[in-house]
């Protein structure tokens, strides 16, 4: 027998759909059982047609529809298949929601059952899937199911993949013939190759390289794939966009796109709101504090950059006489600068940083992102700090990554930079909440803020 022997025959995902279909029929009978026993109303429906016809409606919808989760699995991390499984049932649930509400049908059916539905819907799907998955990780772990590749390049890409396909024994690939010198005699050997796949790990300069690779394979039925050696870039959110249907590699690019800026600007605006509801008592104190203990506004505007390279207006309560900058500014010493009384207290406690949610309210900021700079000290840090101005992907923030790391104030900015590109590489909203929980303990007093 071939352990190598296709397990992936064209019917296979039409079986994965019709089990997915299964387990949402199953989580409705389930619900119906969950809701005769919870049942504390005489008059539940004896005629259980529509919860029938719903349940069936749902499965039609996510088994039918056109999903990435229907793609193969075989180079898929566990977790985020889950999260798309779990991104696909949760619209299809707010479709029939919708729905029940355009109708004014919802009085219809019961909430118990609906709720107990679409939970368990979820981990019956999670569950089959997890069961689908760890079987084809098995058999591939054994031989079976095997995708036979041609790597092809001698750079870090190549190894880089070298190594992932080692201790990737689940995922069914297998280097089967490998090519780091391209010549006469490699190019024939990859001509008549018996592979699934050619993996070029070549650098984008080796364009001759890469046409006489592609011309070899002309006559191929191979799937051939390019990975781009990039790895003398420093490449942020990096991927592939499609641009009036031409691909395009993304080098440098911000998260906040399509969904993510959504939510960003809900969170913004939701949370700002909040806190500046809950926060304006203290904030007419301060006020007053501010206006008791020096001559000049309550407010210090300073211009810093943001999103874009674009200025803006940042508000601070004022913790300085209004004359301490009119020689100029410096970078650093902030320790040594004069303040009042007062204002040396609000600093410490970055009780003076409060009206930037005003400026977050308005959209010139973020709740968290890269702390802003002024004009001049980006000017010159531009060129000093490799990467600096990656920073402004992102609208800048009150409190950020390197800030709860105690990166603020007089510290090594090379150091804060590094945190701040971590963030925008791995943004997301879960980074954000822990950020904003994490400032709330240990982000407001500092020893490096004065």
């Amino acid at each position: 027998m071939n352990r190598s022997i296709r397990l992936s025959a064209p019917w296979v995902p039409y079986l994965v759909r019709l089990a997915d279909a299964s387990m949402i029929l199953l989580a409705g009978f389930v619900a119906l059982k969950i809701r005769l026993v919870l049942n504390v109303a005489i008059d539940f429906p004896v005629d259980l047609s529509g919860y029938y016809a719903m349940g069936t409606i749902a499965a039609i919808l996510f088994a039918a529809l056109p999903a990435n989760v229907y793609r193969s699995w075989r180079a898929a991390e566990l977790p985020a298949m889950l999260s798309g499984i779990a991104g696909r049932w949760l619209a299809i649930v707010s479709l029939i929601l919708l729905w029940l509400f355009v109708v004014k049908a919802a009085n219809d059916f019961s909430r118990i059952w609906f709720v107990a539905w679409a939970f368990t819907a979820m981990v019956f799907l999670w569950i089959e899937r997890c069961v689908i998955y760890l079987f084809l990780r098995f058999l591939r772990h054994r031989g079976f199911n095997l995708r036979h590749i041609a790597l092809v390049g001698d750079g870090p890409a190549a190894k880089k993949l070298e190594g992932q396909l080692e201790v990737s024994g689940w995922s069914g690939y297998t280097i089967a013939l490998y090519i780091k010198n391209i010549d006469g005699h490699t190019l024939r050997q990859l001509e008549t190759a018996q592979v699934d796949e050619v993996w070029l790990a070549l650098p984008l300069s080796d364009e001759l390289v890469i046409r006489k690779v592609l011309d070899t394979l002309r006559h191929s039925a191979a799937t051939i794939r390019f990975v781009p050696d990039l790895f003398a870039l420093r490449l942020i959110n990096h991927g592939v966009t499609d641009v009036l249907g031409i691909p395009m590699f993304d080098l440098s690019a911000s998260p906040m796109t399509g969904v993510n800026q959504l939510l960003k600007w809900c969170e913004d605006k939701i949370i700002s709101i909040l806190i500046l509801l809950f926060i304006s008592p203290l904030m007419l104190f301060l006020a007053i504090g501010v206006k008791l203990s020096s001559p000049g506004p309550i407010f210090y505007r300073q211009e810093r950059i943001g999103l874009n390279n674009k200025p803006f207006n940042m508000l601070k309560f004022r913790s300085m006489p209004v004359d301490v900058e009119v020689d100029g500014v410096q970078w650093g010493g902030s320790a040594a600068k004069t303040t009042t009384a007062f204002g040396q207290f609000i600093r410490r406690t970055s009780l003076d940083e409060l009206p930037q949610f005003l400026n977050v309210l308005i959209g010139d900021m973020s709740i968290v992102g890269p702390r802003p700079e002024r004009p001049i000290f980006v000017e010159q840090f531009k060129e000093e700090i490799p990467d600096y101005m990656k920073k402004h992907l992102v609208k800048a923030g009150i409190t950020g990554w390197a800030q709860i790391h105690g990166w603020r104030g007089d510290t090594d900015l090379k150091t804060r930079i590094e945190y701040d590109i971590y963030y925008i590489e791995n943004w997301s909203l879960w980074l954000d909440i822990r950020i904003i929980v994490m400032t709330i303990f240990k982000g407001f007093i500092n020893k490096h803020a004065y």
